[in-house]
């Protein structure tokens, strides 16, 4: 339910024309009160838009010499400091969901200088595959993966397909598609024993008087 609600949210802010550029766990939180499933991103301090409109042109790419966005979750194209497309914020949010689905990436606890974790960084990204990154789970992470690495820089991921292939998933492993998150079942759980706790303590209090 997160990658579709991920998904939907990256692809409003790219057809409003801006990357985000920083996509990572901490820039998407969860609503309070009656729209507590629902997903928003958040901190929009490195976007950009990807089309010039004065030229009516795609942004060409181009390489810099810095990386944009969090080396864990940003694109090798970022970590060599290329121009950063629609395809780069996706391939970000794939690494996203990997690490939700292992908890973890395989290059996480890198040690060294700043310009050594950035070269064994990209390194890794660009040796490991997709199907070796996602062994042992769904294929649909991979082939959400190759999906945007293979994208052309200009052109727009195949977002439908993308959030098709999750609710497909969804469906083949019998999921119920409640709108209630596990994170929300344990916090009601917590509240019933909270209760069913102070209940007690109110019994005792009453027995004793």
């Amino acid at each position: 339910m997160l990658a579709v609600q991920m998904i939907d949210r990256v692809q409003f802010m790219h057809e409003k024309g801006i990357l985000h550029r920083d996509i990572k766990p901490d820039n998407f939180v969860m609503g309070r009160g009656i729209v507590q499933n629902r997903l928003y991103i958040i901190d929009f301090g490195l976007t950009k838009k990807y089309f010039d409109d004065e030229q009516n042109v795609h942004i060409p790419l181009r390489q810099y010499h810095h990386i944009t966005g969090t080396p864990r979750y940003a694109s090798a194209n970022a970590l060599m400091g290329y121009e950063l497309g629609r395809r780069d914020d996706m391939i970000s949010l794939g690494y996203v969901l990997i690490y939700f689905l292992r908890g973890g990436l395989p290059w996480q606890g890198i040690t060294g200088t700043r310009r050594q974790r950035s070269e064994i960084l990209t390194e890794k990204k660009l040796s490991i595959t997709p199907e070796e990154l996602c062994k042992g789970y769904p294929h649909e992470f991979a082939a959400y993966l190759l999906h945007c690495q293979v994208t052309v820089f200009e052109k727009p991921p195949n977002y439908l397909h993308l959030r098709r292939s999750f609710c497909d998933l969804f469906s083949r492993l019998k999921y119920i598609h409640d709108d209630v998150y596990d994170w929300q079942l344990l916090i009601d759980l917590r509240k019933a024993h909270d209760k069913e706790d102070k209940d007690k303590e109110t019994n005792k209090t009453a027995s004793s008087k």
